[in-house]
């Protein structure tokens, strides 16, 4: 799936549709808070929330930026996985 970067978001849209998305907030100095993760139900089970998370961590080391997980899934997902702890904010 062709992950696509919008306004303090990445997206997957089909047919001129969002069908997945996960969303952020800059803060001021070098943190994002990702706050949204949607998956629609059509693609639920396919591992496309895992994708957006990688896309949002890739975005966060290439930007120098750390991330604050509100979002539930991504706190989880940034918590349980030591490869993404380098830019999970203390």
């Amino acid at each position: 799936m062709d992950i696509k970067e919008g306004h303090h978001r990445f997206y997957i849209e089909r047919d001129g549709k969002d069908i997945a998305e996960i969303t952020y907030r800059p803060l001021e100095d070098d943190r994002l808070v990702v706050d949204h993760t949607y998956v629609s139900e059509e693609l639920r089970g396919q591992g496309i929330a895992e994708q957006l998370v990688k896309r949002i961590i890739d975005f966060a080391r290439a930007e120098k930026k750390k991330i604050i997980p509100q979002c539930p899934y991504v706190k989880i997902k940034m918590e349980r996985n030591k490869d993404y702890h380098d830019v999970l904010a203390d």
